[in-house]
Parts: C-alpha cells; structure tokens; sequence
C-alpha cells in the first residue's frame, strides 16, 4: 500500500544554513559579518598556551607593562583564525572545497583584552577553475576592525568553490552511492 505524504505530515520545510556559492558572489562587494566577537583574557591566554606559543606579550602581564604597548597583545594568529573564521558562515559554510592560501597578511594595530573584533570581506577576484568542471577559485580581501573602526588586521584569502549546480549533483550522486551501498549490505544480511 502506498502512502502519498501531505505537506502536513511532511514536516516544515527545511532551509539549512549555508555560504554563498561560486556564482553567487560578487566582485566588488563588501560582506560586513555580524555579531562582532569580544576578546576576552581567557581567549588569548587559551589560544596562546594551547598553540604552544610562549611569547612574554601575551601572557606576562608585568613584563608587557613595562613594553612599548604596555600592555599584553591578543596573539595575532588567534586574530587572523577570527578573522576568517567570522566570515564562515555568510561566505563558506557548505559551500568551500578548500582553502587555498593566505597572502598580504599584517597587523596595522594591536587588539587588546575586551575589543570587539568586526570583520569585513570584500571579493576582489573569481574565475572558473579550468581543471575542475563545476569549481571556482574565489580570491577575499578581509579586514578586520576594533570596536573603534581602527583596522586590526587584514588577510587575503583564496579558495576553491563549488558552482551551485556542481554541488547539486555531487550531493545527489553521494546520496545515490549511499542508499547503493546500504541496499548492498542489507542483501549480504537478508542473504
């Protein structure tokens, strides 16, 4: 007997977040990521122990006093991960085949405990992939900025994309290979 589902007892449609496609992003354009992240003492303290970064300016607060800044700097590499890291969801997220390189990297100003980090990326080049139907190398200018618009850190980053339709497909191939797979092995158990 077959049981034809109305859209009642189907469940509420489902929209999953994600990143924008290869042919969904636009040169020139300026993708502000929002909420902001507050740095905390405990972020930069984590982050510098954890990476086995024993650097005096992020973790001695009576040394750092007595340095130029005269105060303790949240660990730059810990900037640079937030920095891209902020941008995942609006720009990546489901939708990156790789990241390919960062470039250009500098830190015009240090953050300190207790700033806000906003993050903003602008994509500066795209062009198909010629060796990989369906893919899209995407090139982002990110730049970061304190609570006080003072530019924290800039990066640029390329990566590979998926084209929309290219990845339609791929993940209706996945899924075919799967319930392949899973009729395969339950006829090796039935048999």
């Amino acid at each position: 007997m077959t049981t034809n589902a109305t859209p009642e007892s189907a469940g509420p449609r489902v929209i999953e977040q994600r990143g924008l496609y290869f042919d969904e992003l636009e040169e020139g354009v300026l993708y502000a990521h929002r909420p902001g992240r507050t740095v905390t003492e405990t972020d930069n303290v984590l982050f510098t122990t954890m990476t086995m970064n024993t650097q005096a300016l992020h973790l001695d607060a009576a040394w750092s006093a007595g340095q130029p800044f005269g105060q303790r700097l949240v660990n730059s590499m810990f900037t640079l991960a937030t920095l891209v890291g902020q941008s995942v969801p609006q720009l990546t997220q489901g939708t990156i085949i790789a990241q390919l390189g960062l470039t250009d990297v500098s830190f015009p100003h240090p953050l300190y405990h207790g700033d806000t980090l906003y993050t903003e990326t602008e994509v500066t080049g795209k062009r198909l992939s010629s060796s990989r139907p369906g893919q899209g190398i995407v090139t982002m200018r990110h730049t970061g900025r304190n609570q006080d618009g003072t530019v924290v850190a800039l990066a640029t980053r390329s990566c590979l994309m998926w084209t929309s339709t290219a990845h339609a497909r791929q993940q209706a191939d996945a899924q075919q290979e799967s319930a392949q797979q899973e009729a395969g092995e339950k006829g090796r158990i039935e048999a």
